[in-house]
């Protein structure tokens, strides 16, 4: 029996609490937060011993892997722990805030033979799973550009919490949902980010809102390929706007656009197309894969997570993947402090 416990017990943390001690072998045991009101909230939903913080957790509990769904500056410090303590973890995205704390919860669970997922979960969404397969199946020949875009009505929601707090969410809008978005740029197109020019817009908040992005990509290679440097690696140029204060309530508006040397695939947020170059106007190819919402989505991941610390699957949302959105996003803020292009190291 797998012992899991959950570190931050809002509505995702509960929500996570209850997939995994619905799992098949899986067994929750625990759960933090500083809150007492949500402490005694969660006792009272599942019976599971509850502590104020994370280290209290893990000394008295020993759980095998836990999921963290707290603040987004609090991540390394609570992931840190875990991996230390022979845990396998779970982030929520995104990753961390810091590109170093990034590659050093990376470094610690490949030291200590640990499982590090992030939960990104268009990695198990069919819409962008169909986009990533066109490309790889090489539809629209090479990928060259790519523009992308997400609309929110975030910032009303949450300027008062603490996502409006930079001291524990390490940034606004792009570090919130756009942090989804730009992971669903670079997985379906296996891309790295190499330089980025920003302009961020903060519309008199103390976060971000509006962040409008011009990024440098470099294409690893197609289905197989180990995410490393080739000679053929190609540039793909990238745009990427993203939004808080965007009027598509109540749905988040959210579109993706890949243009090749041989057409172009798209995603409007329903369907999936692609075009010939040259072709007869229309798509060539069109599919609406169903969206399966965000609980079926968020049982994936974790079901993933789980398997592949069991050895029975190989994982689908690895740190190495965060890592990169945490590259882009960190240089993304830097960019437009600076005033200017900044290069990115991953």
């Amino acid at each position: 029996m797998v012992r899991a416990a959950c570190v931050g017990l809002g509505n995702l943390g509960r929500m996570e609490l209850a997939l995994l001690d619905a799992m098949d072998g899986v067994t929750v045991v625990a759960g933090a937060d500083p809150s007492p009101a949500v402490r005694q909230r969660t006792a009272s939903e599942h019976d599971v011993a509850t502590y104020a913080d994370h280290d209290a957790l893990l000394t008295a509990e020993a759980p095998d892997l836990v999921s963290i769904a707290s603040p987004h500056t609090l991540h390394y410090e609570q992931a840190r722990a875990a991996l230390d303590a022979g845990v396998h973890v779970h982030l929520e995205k995104p990753m961390v805030t810091r590109l170093a704390d990034a590659r050093d919860l990376i470094d610690r669970a490949t030291a200590a033979g640990l499982t590090l997922a992030v939960g990104y979960q268009r990695h198990f969404d069919p819409r962008f799973r169909e986009l990533r397969r066109l490309i790889d199946e090489g539809r629209i020949g090479e990928p060259h550009m790519a523009a992308c875009h997400l609309e929110q009505l975030w910032i009303g929601a949450n300027h008062d919490g603490w996502r409006g707090d930079p001291a524990l969410s390490g940034g606004g809008q792009l570090y919130d949902s756009g942090s989804h978005l730009l992971d669903a740029l670079l997985w379906t197109t296996r891309s790295t980010p190499t330089a980025v020019s920003a302009e961020i817009d903060r519309r008199g908040y103390d976060v971000d809102v509006n962040a409008a992005l011009s990024v440098r990509l470099v294409r690893r290679g197609g289905e197989g390929s180990d995410d490393t440097p080739a000679p053929d690696a190609s540039r793909l140029t990238a745009s990427v706007g993203v939004t808080g204060a965007g009027r598509t309530a109540p749905d988040t508006g959210e579109a993706l656009h890949v243009w090749g040397t041989a057409g172009a695939v798209s995603f409007d947020g329903r369907r999936v197309r692609v075009t010939e170059a040259g072709g007869e106007p229309g798509a060539s190819y069109e599919s609406e894969p169903a969206d399966p919402g965000f609980e079926a989505l968020t049982r994936r991941k974790l079901a993933n997570f789980v398997a592949a610390i069991r050895d029975e699957a190989e994982l689908e949302i690895p740190a190495t993947d965060a890592l990169k959105v945490t590259a882009l996003t960190e240089a993304a803020y830097e960019s437009a402090e600076r005033g200017e292009r900044v290069e990115i190291d991953v």
